[in-house]
């Protein structure tokens, strides 16, 4: 049956499953409610996307074996409990709402299973249940707020039409500015020209490297950090660059973050690890849109958040609001 919502109770079974399923692969984790995490095993292997979204069976022909191998070494004598997070969930996720329960019975004897996005266990590995926004950068970008009560999401829509101010925007920007100072007009950066030319060659020759390659998110954002090392130099295009870049993470975290003064604000995701050319626009940004909130650093990564929903999940306590893409529980107890 499906959770009505208000959530099942304690499954009765103390051991659990967690999942980050992303870009690079699977992260699995194997544990139980009185001990915690116990091991972890990962698939470098991202799991495939079909004409119905994210393929189960291929997200299974993965995950079966890496869970036989941690309840044998670990000694979880029972799994009741899974949390699976997975990126592109909130709009592929048909497949996984569909498959992957009746799956994870059969295969693991599973018999509570929450399908989260993405964003949602790195929201729950930052702040856990707790009402705010988290701002959740890498080569994309989405904030993903709630009240308890209700999701709220902003941006996350990709290179070509949002994930404004992530990985990717912060790298086309800069190699815009290269090709602006190559071409003589205004808002160029002669600093940012050589930059580029040492990553990609000569700059004439860009755009057709560039655009044919299917990952060209991540190739655009592998220009991130030099533009944020010319902005360290002191460059005014880069510094530009990284404080408009800012300002759109802090209309996302706005735009999801609920009024009350309790709110508390995190952020996650290895874009932060640019730095302060980054992180000191940012925190001003943050501090003029959003007054009541606090700034709290992130207690964990998406997979702590998938750890603290399925341990939850297991003890009855989970708070955080069901939404059938963004948090999705199934329960077959009792059946």
């Amino acid at each position: 049956m499906t959770d009505d919502g208000n959530g099942p109770g304690p499954t009765g079974a103390g051991g659990f499953l967690a999942v980050d399923s992303g870009g690079s692969g699977l992260r699995v984790v194997v544990g139980d409610v009185r001990r915690g995490p116990l091991d972890v095993r990962e698939s470098g292997v991202p799991v495939r996307t079909g004409a119905r979204g994210i393929d189960a069976g291929h997200l299974m022909e993965q995950l079966v074996p890496l869970v036989r191998e941690l309840a044998e070494e670990t000694g979880v004598p029972a799994l009741g409990t899974a949390a699976v997070g997975a990126a592109g969930f909130s709009t592929l996720g048909e497949q996984l709402r569909a498959e992957l329960p009746g799956a994870l019975r059969r295969e693991c004897g599973i018999r509570t299973v929450a399908l989260a996005a993405d964003a949602v266990t790195a929201y729950a590995g930052a702040l856990g249940s707790r009402p705010g926004a988290v701002v959740a950068a890498g080569t994309g970008l989405i904030a993903v707020g709630t009240d308890l009560t209700r999701w709220r999401r902003a941006d996350g829509w990709g290179h070509l039409l949002g994930d404004c101010g992530g990985g990717a925007w912060i790298g086309r920007a800069g190699l815009e500015a290269a090709l602006r100072a190559h071409d003589g007009r205004e808002g160029g950066s002669a600093r940012l020209l050589e930059c580029a030319e040492e990553l990609f060659g000569p700059i004439q020759g860009l755009p057709g490297r560039l655009y044919p390659r299917p990952d060209r998110p991540a190739v655009l954002a592998s220009f991130a950090p030099r533009v944020a090392a010319c902005a360290d130099e002191g460059d005014p295009v880069a510094v530009a660059v990284l404080r408009a870049a800012a300002r759109h993470m802090a209309d996302s975290a706005a735009a999801v973050c609920p009024t009350e003064d309790e709110a508390q604000v995190a952020l996650t995701g290895g874009l932060f690890k640019l730095g302060a050319p980054l992180l000191v626009p940012l925190t001003e940004e943050l501090a003029t849109r959003l007054p009541h909130a606090h700034r709290v650093p992130a207690e964990g990564d998406p997979l702590h958040g998938s750890v603290r929903i399925a341990t939850e999940l297991a003890a009855g306590t989970l708070t955080l609001p069901r939404d059938e893409k963004m948090l999705y529980v199934v329960s077959t107890q009792g059946d």
